[in-house]
């Protein structure tokens, strides 16, 4: 049996489902998920893996106009994730029109030169017609070769997906173990797992301005247990009072919320602390952006 292997980029505008359809593959939660644009920071990788292939798998934060510091960051981050890649999946939501975030998406993987996916989510929301129209829009770009529709949340057309990916890789050996899913830390996990409470908690504009760093991961000797600090870090005063709410409900939540799943994905007991921190404009400070891992 000949064995393939390879990297794919999952990328597109804020919000496309782009999380979720790597979790789906994946088949755990590897990648925070909102309702909130710019969920995603980072590129994030998770691999698929079965008895003939393994493919990386990179999610990268939507592609928008940066206001600052870290939307740069995460701009380029998504611009540098096409580079040096076999396929890019161009994800789309059939809800959004096509404008000038999507042209200037598809200026930079027409210059990337890259065998291209579109991928339209949310499919089971639309009708054949409409499917069509936006399937007519995009191939008039000669760079897609394909054309998926899918249902990001539900798995529909995720395995067609699949099969379409690897019909455009490389022969090649494993780059990872094949029971890894994914190079993150568990210290990394952790903090997104706190961020993604966070924006779930949290309303209007103020997760935007929250960052999170693990000040401490210790596991106790001899116990399955894991002592965990974690710095909630916002921009302002009034939005820490927010965050920590009346009596303290709103940190208990996230507080709570986030142990469980961090439970989960240790397998063991957690002692979870967190601190509200103020930092202003922190998302314009380029040494502490590299401080808590925004690096190019």
């Amino acid at each position: 049996m000949q064995f393939k292997s390879g990297f794919v980029t999952i990328i597109g505008r804020p919000n496309v489902g782009k999380s979720t359809l790597l979790n789906q593959i994946v088949g755990e939660k590897i990648a925070i998920m909102s309702s909130k644009p710019q969920t995603t920071r980072h590129k994030i990788s998770g691999f698929y893996n079965d008895e003939d292939s393994q493919i990386i798998f990179v999610d990268t934060p939507g592609i928008h106009r940066p206001k600052n510091k870290l939307g740069d960051f995460m701009v380029n981050s998504a611009k540098s994730a096409v580079k040096d890649v076999d396929v890019v999946i161009l994800m789309v939501d059939h809800s959004l029109k096509i404008g000038p975030g999507d042209e200037y998406l598809i200026d930079f993987i027409k210059e990337a030169k890259v065998k291209v996916i579109l991928a339209i989510n949310k499919v089971d929301l639309i009708s054949p017609d409409e499917f069509k129209m936006i399937y007519d829009r995009y191939m008039t770009y000669d760079f897609i070769e394909t054309v998926i529709g899918l249902s990001a949340i539900n798995s529909k057309g995720v395995e067609k997906l699949l099969q379409a990916i690897k019909l455009k890789l490389p022969l090649g050996p494993a780059f990872y173990p094949t029971d890894h899913l994914t190079d993150q830390t568990e210290r990394t996990i952790v903090s997104e797992i706190v961020r993604e409470k966070v924006l779930l908690y949290i309303d209007e504009e103020i997760p935007h301005g929250v960052a999170v760093e693990v000040q401490s991961f210790k596991k106790r000797n001899n116990k399955e247990l894991y002592d965990i600090e974690v710095d909630i870090i916002c921009e302002k005063q009034s939005h820490k009072g927010i965050i920590i709410g009346k009596e303290g409900r709103k940190l208990k939540g996230i507080g709570k919320s986030a142990r469980q799943d961090i439970e989960r994905l240790l397998q063991c007991s957690v002692n979870l602390q967190l601190f509200v921190k103020v930092r202003e404009g922190w998302r314009d400070n380029q040494n502490f952006l590299k401080s808590i891992g925004y690096k190019e």
